[in-house]
């Protein structure tokens, strides 16, 4: 039996959480875009805020169901701890990962869900300094396994990048982006109601920061 001391730190932890985070789902597309790019200010600047949040009511109240109100495409480079760069915790960020964040029928398929069943009011297509995925398709290396499937679907951002590595880590996550708003009729739809928004960024190793793609 919880003692009254504990059962009242509950009870307040949980009131502070419901003020700090309400239900995701309410958000509009520009305040859900809004809360990624402060979270990561945070992050750059080391003034984490989700660390605070009570880990164990987070897990309670989603266990049952899940409401969060952005999804990131990011690599799957081990350098970028998607929560973290954007200072969320559990059941706020939906995240689906592939080397050189590339849009493929099982990321559409994943996004798309969290667009029509869980609310999704952003999307952003997050790449990454020093992305070794695009290093590798731009040298055009003979690689073991299936590795080079994935030199295809970054030959946009190498094609355009005239031998620049940055550029193309920035090109590519414009044009998967694009290839999201214009390949998914279920995006397609929603940025139309104007219950969604699509954006692509780059995400530096070095600062922490994140710079979004115009």
């Amino acid at each position: 039996m919880l003692k009254r001391r504990e059962l009242i730190g509950q009870m307040v932890g949980a009131a502070m959480l419901a003020g700090r985070a309400p239900a995701q789902s309410k958000k509009t597309p520009d305040e859900a875009f809004r809360s990624l790019m402060t979270g990561n200010e945070r992050f750059a600047a080391n003034r984490f805020t989700s660390v605070e949040q009570d880990l164990q009511i987070l897990r309670n109240h989603t266990v049952d169901k899940q409401e969060p109100f952005a999804g990131i495409l990011s690599c799957a480079d081990s350098r970028v701890p998607v929560e973290l760069v954007f200072d969320q915790t559990i059941g706020q960020i939906f995240v689906t990962r592939v080397a050189g964040n590339i849009v493929t029928p099982e990321i559409t398929a994943s996004l798309e869900y969290g667009v029509a069943v869980l609310g999704l009011k952003v999307l952003l297509v997050l790449g990454h300094s020093s992305c070794g995925a695009v290093k590798a398709a731009m040298k055009g290396d003979s690689v073991p396994g299936q590795i080079s499937v994935l030199y295809q679907k970054l030959q946009a951002g190498v094609a355009k990048s005239g031998g620049d590595i940055n550029k193309a880590i920035e090109v590519n996550a414009v044009a998967q982006a694009e290839l999201l708003r214009n390949s998914s009729p279920v995006i397609r739809d929603a940025i139309k109601a104007k219950t969604l928004r699509v954006e692509a960024g780059v995400y530096d190793l070095g600062t922490g920061k994140v710079k979004i793609s115009q």
